[in-house]
């Protein structure tokens, strides 16, 4: 049987070794490899009927379901590119990824098309609404239109009569994964069917994925790392559970009821497991859990390895540009629990200074990414695109000199250096981007939502150290104008309270700051003239604000 080349081939491929083995578990209820291929056939005839055209974009807003999981495969297997929406963002937020990638057609649940009512008329490309399947009687759930556009449920959809798909090959756009950017708004990092089949084999090779294992699906899909626990399993036949968790206690009882075999997941949910009592049991079926999203802290890592005496650990760092990038062997993990590792298989890392050459040992530069994993670059973002997808220098190691064709790697803004066995440190990021929750927040989009608020005259937001999250979100703020002064400090007791309370309503609850502080105005600018973040974040801390 020939390899896996396009995305939905890891499924149809597994549904022709083992058809009847299990592919989902939700709930209760289960689909077998089988069902789950013919579910992804009928949904791409289903968008064919529609009208999907090739490389037309699906947005994904749910939790993880069933139907997340069949709309994300049976996207690209129309020949469109699927959008997954993080389930936690605001009506507003996802209005900008719905406008920005010109999306087709939007997949979601009837309560939380109600949500987004009043964004809808916002985006101009959209055409049709397809709908998760409600109680009968449900307004949304018959079908007619929602602000003119024609609603179409679930289940009718899968009944569309088979349709042809259009021609796909694996360098086409199979995806659009939404993270943070450095100037506000999330950027759209375009990923081909060759860039994800290439990541789910590379990941499963040295996690030694097999079909016996039963992965938690605990993050969300919308991140690189929580849809690649789809992609690595179905590329072996696993099974996978999708878990949307309320509480780090539900993540054990899963663990526990589904006899999971491999986890992963990021620091702040690992700090908060390890202060639970484990199920003696998991340790029993638990092969493997690694860390991504972040640096796990040493002593919970102890914890960890305390509570699961037999699971492998895996320490990894990835890139959404790049899917997955370097992971440390958990034999490795004594001898230098602070690194990253080393590069992924069919991936390679080097260290660069600012002029393209390598860097010695042990000198701090820039980590950058190459091979087949590199994505497409950021979705109608030329100018952002030129800052992270660069040329590689012709003599870059790994490239003959008689090469005459150009290669673009991924150019990460992380500080790293690299020892004398190629293992690699992590030191800092290049730019202000916070990570916190294992999520990746820009600072400009944090300040443009508490502008929007007119609670505050200027505003900054930066990243402080936290024991759970990695990085709390921290906002400095001046008080509203008084007759155009900023100098003027009002009483703001009742303004820090109002300005948590707008971010509540407006920010989905990781991009939260946990510290508000109003000073008097005008807040310290750089040579530039832009507000100081760095001086704001140093001062801050130096003065051990709380």
């Amino acid at each position: 049987m020939t390899e896996s080349t396009l995305l939905p081939e890891l499924i149809s491929r597994a549904a022709c070794r083992v058809p009847g083995g299990v592919a989902l578990g939700y709930g209760k209820a289960a689909l077998t490899y089988g069902e789950l291929d013919a579910s992804v056939r009928q949904f791409a005839s289903g968008l064919l009927g529609l009208g999907l055209l090739r490389g037309e974009r699906v947005a994904i807003y749910l939790e993880k379901r069933f139907e997340t999981v069949i709309a994300s495969f049976g996207a690209p297997s129309g020949g469109g590119v699927f959008v997954p929406v993080n389930p936690l963002l605001k009506p507003e937020q996802v209005a900008f990824i719905l406008q920005d990638c010109n999306v087709r057609v939007l997949l979601t649940s009837p309560d939380r098309l109600a949500l987004l009512a009043d964004a809808l008329p916002l985006c101009p490309d959209l055409r049709h609404v397809v709908v998760t399947d409600a109680a009968p009687g449900a307004p949304l759930a018959q079908g007619a239109s929602v602000h003119g556009l024609p609603v179409t449920r679930w289940s009718d959809l899968l009944a569309s009569p088979p349709r042809p798909g259009h021609r796909v090959i694996d360098v086409d756009m199979a995806a659009i994964l939404y993270t943070s950017g450095s100037t506000g708004k999330p950027k759209g990092v375009v990923l081909s069917h060759r860039n994800m089949v290439a990541g789910a084999k590379s990941v499963a090779s040295y996690l030694e994925n097999n079909a016996q294992d039963t992965l938690l699906a605990a993050l969300p899909l919308s991140f690189d790392a929580g849809f690649s626990q789809l992609t690595t399993a179905f590329h072996v036949g696993a099974r996978v559970v999708l878990l949307n968790y309320l509480m780090p206690r539900d993540v054990l009882k899963a663990m526990e009821r589904e006899q999971v075999t491999g986890l992963t997941a990021v620091p702040p949910l690992y700090i908060q497991l390890t202060q639970m009592e484990w199920p003696a049991v998991i340790n029993e079926h638990l092969r493997y859990f690694a860390n991504t999203g972040g640096r796990m802290p040493r002593e919970t890592l102890t914890l960890l390895r305390q509570r699961v005496p037999r699971a492998k650990p895996f320490l990894m760092y990835g890139l959404t540009e790049a899917f997955r990038s370097t992971y440390l062997p958990p034999e490795e993990v004594d001898r230098r629990p602070d690194s990253i590792g080393k590069a992924i298989p069919n991936a390679e890392i080097l260290v660069l200074r600012d002029d393209g050459s390598p860097c010695a040992p042990q000198e701090t530069g820039e980590l950058v990414h190459r091979g087949a994993l590199v994505g497409q670059g950021y979705w109608n973002d030329a100018e952002k695109t030129a800052e992270r997808y660069k040329l590689l220098a012709p003599d870059a190691p790994g490239r003959a000199p008689g090469l005459q064709l150009p290669e673009y790697a991924v150019f990460s803004g992380d500080n790293v250096r690299m020892d004398a066995e190629g293992f690699l440190y992590f030191i800092g990021r290049r730019d202000e981007m916070m990570k916190t929750s294992g999520y990746r927040v820009s600072p400009t989009e944090v300040e443009e939502i508490v502008y929007a608020t007119k609670l505050v005259g200027e505003c900054a937001a930066f990243g402080v150290e936290h024991a759970t999250l990695g990085q709390a979100v921290h906002v400095i703020a001046t008080p509203p104008a008084v007759d155009g002064d900023q100098g003027v400090l009002v009483d703001t007791a009742a303004l820090a309270p109002a300005l948590l309370a707008a971010c509540r309503i407006h920010m989905p609850a990781y991009m939260v700051p946990a510290g508000i502080e109003f000073v008097p105005g005008p807040l310290p600018r750089n040579p530039n003239g832009k507000i100081d973040r760095k001086l704001l974040a140093s001062t801050w801390v130096a003065r051990g604000a709380t």
